[in-house]
């Protein structure tokens, strides 16, 4: 994307717009394409090695062409910001609509929230690892082995519906903040998240996952920064999400009951 001048890049994007020629847009495509590869390969690392990163870009590249197509260039929003959003959507549904976990890992990896939630309710702390291997009958590396499974069940689609007052319905990925400025009300419920989401956890643990779900960095960014290896910072991550996912757990069963 270096290669085009800040002026180059705009007359091609009021060209496209006005003319919707098919060359313009094909040149749109191509100086944004390094986007897509660096977007699947950040998402890829969350996927186990039967997801094809090559497939990821092919459905990126859709993402990418529909960015393109709806981009207002009036919004005063960045394409970079906009077109990140949906390329990530449409990577995620794809991935979704494979449908590549088995029924037993998601089995597997329900019992294992379940678990977690009755020993630390019975233990009154946070289990280790010995004690959840062994509550589950499994060794350490097995329980290793699940708690990677656990990481990559149930993600949330991006171009999900979500309905309005007014009868018309947005996608998730439609709710693109303004680049002109922050909203207060939007740092407060990050900050919340934030916390609840942190809340418990060590030190290590906290900054794992505030660098890779609120700074985005890669694993092994993250191994640097904290002196870990790889296979270190992906193991935390592991146990953090599990953990995670029976604490909300919790939270809904005490909400609907």
């Amino acid at each position: 994307m270096a290669a085009a001048s800040n002026s180059d890049t705009k007359a091609l994007w009021v060209e496209y717009k006005k003319t919707k020629d098919e060359r313009s847009r094909n040149a749109l495509l191509e100086l944004y394409l390094p986007l897509v590869k660096y977007t699947a390969e950040r998402l890829a690392v969350r996927f186990p090695a039967s997801v094809d990163v090559d497939d990821m870009i092919s459905a990126g590249i859709f993402g990418l062409m529909d960015a393109i197509e709806k981009f207002d260039l009036g919004r005063g929003v960045k394409f970079e910001t906009y077109c990140v959003s949906r390329i990530r959507g449409s990577i995620l549904d794809s991935v979704r609509e494979q449908d590549w976990v088995p029924r037993l890992v998601r089995s597997r990896s329900s019992k294992l929230g379940k678990e977690w939630q009755a020993l630390e309710e019975r233990l009154g702390r946070p289990p280790t690892d010995y004690e959840m291997a062994q509550s589950l009958g499994v060794s350490l590396d097995e329980y290793d082995e699940m708690l990677r499974e656990a990481t990559v069940v149930g993600f949330q689609s991006l171009s999900e519906e979500m309905p309005e007052d007014d009868q018309k319905a947005m996608r998730r990925v439609d709710v693109v903040e303004d680049a002109r400025g922050e909203s207060p009300l939007d740092e407060i419920h990050k900050k919340e998240i934030k916390e609840f989401v942190t809340r418990g956890l060590a030190t290590k643990e906290r900054l794992v996952l505030i660098l890779y779900y609120f700074e985005e960095l890669t694993m092994k960014e993250i191994g640097a920064i904290l002196d870990l290896s790889e296979s270190r910072v992906c193991q935390l991550h592991s146990r953090i999400v599990v953990r995670l996912r029976a604490k909300m757990e919790k939270v809904r069963s005490d909400l609907m009951g």
